[in-house]
């Protein structure tokens, strides 16, 4: 990978705040960021003063493409970042600063160069620190909500509310998942096919209980993928998704969405109140008792996962898939 001395003279600049007249790197593919490219940068930056700093960056480089019913997704974290929609977080949940960002409109592609956070991500997050990230996303949107900031009105590249009600609608007319659901060829256990087979039935019963809750600003991804625990603070990474969604919707990704199937059930519990706790600093909530978590979750990640159960050889895997399931179906019945 080439970078330009200017580029990088000038994301050094503003990352030191001093003047540096020349920097070496490295660069290095990171995981994470599905459909961008994501390097970590490293280096040794020399200031006017003679000084010599290191330094660790990440880039991530966006080229255009298309999300399913949210064609805007592809170019939404560099419009964020050009926002003021930064100064809205706190010092317990942000999103890394970002030094640089370029809009390269002739090849549809943009770069962003951002703080590199380093701490517990993915599967290593504990219990404590699944909870603490649902309340701090719980006071973060309950600010939002409560006291409208201008920045929201200036939003104009967001998913839209009805994002997952038509993702859902999409997956359910798909014959390949919705008739195996229903065939005598089916392998899932007889209740957990009754529970998908459940909500679709109840489907606009649901989403009209949905529809009541708070419109809130989500990030729609919000994994333990993208959660990064540091210093006791949450940073929050990839925003390519977010829009308005709806009061509970980015749990339904926190504690199904690859998780760790020994403890989805505990972190449902756990994670739930919090963020109600969360939200209610700043806004009225409905009752927790009301909270739609559980069918958010079956409308996202059912067939989704009956999907990559019909589309994986792995054994192992297969049996993850049928367990998550299983622990989605345990979450039904549970006052939180």
């Amino acid at each position: 990978m080439n970078i330009k001395s200017e580029t990088l003279n000038a994301v050094l600049r503003r990352r030191f705040e001093r003047e540096i007249i020349s920097a070496d790197y490295q660069t290095m593919p990171l995981h994470g960021g599905t459909v961008g490219n994501v390097n970590l940068v490293t280096g040794v930056a020399e200031t006017s003063e003679g000084e010599r700093l290191s330094y660790r960056i990440v880039l991530k480089i966006q080229k255009q493409w298309n999300r399913y019913n949210d064609p805007g997704s592809w170019r939404r974290e560099y419009d964020l970042y050009a926002s003021d929609l930064g100064e809205t977080f706190s010092n317990a949940l942000r999103w890394p600063t970002c030094y640089y960002a370029e809009m390269n409109t002739e090849e549809d592609e943009f770069h962003l160069w951002l703080e590199y956070m380093d701490g517990v991500s993915g599967l290593d997050l504990t219990g404590d620190m699944y909870e603490q990230a649902a309340l701090e996303l719980g006071r973060f949107q309950g600010k939002l909500y409560a006291k409208q900031p201008a920045v929201l009105q200036s939003l104009i590249n967001l998913s839209h509310a009805n994002l997952m009600k038509n993702t859902y609608l999409h997956y359910r007319s798909w014959p390949v998942v919705y008739d195996y659901i229903r065939s005598e060829d089916c392998e899932f256990p007889q209740h957990v096919r009754q529970m998908i087979i459940d909500i679709d039935e109840h489907a606009d019963e649901v989403f009209d209980r949905i529809e009541k809750l708070p419109l809130v600003l989500c990030h729609r991804d919000f994994w333990v993928t993208n959660l990064i625990y540091a210093d006791g603070k949450i940073a929050l990474i990839d925003w390519d998704t977010s829009g308005w969604g709806y009061l509970g919707e980015d749990l339904a990704s926190l504690i199904a969405d690859e998780a760790d199937v020994n403890y989805m059930v505990d972190y449902y519990k756990r994670c739930v109140p919090a963020y109600y706790q969360g939200f209610s600093e700043y806004a009225d909530a409905p009752p927790v008792a009301d909270h739609c978590v559980y069918e958010m979750i079956l409308l996202v990640f059912g067939y989704r996962f009956v999907e990559s159960y019909l589309h994986t050889e792995d054994d192992e895997e297969k049996i993850k898939l049928v367990q998550m399931l299983q622990k989605i179906h345990e979450m039904k019945n549970i006052t939180v």
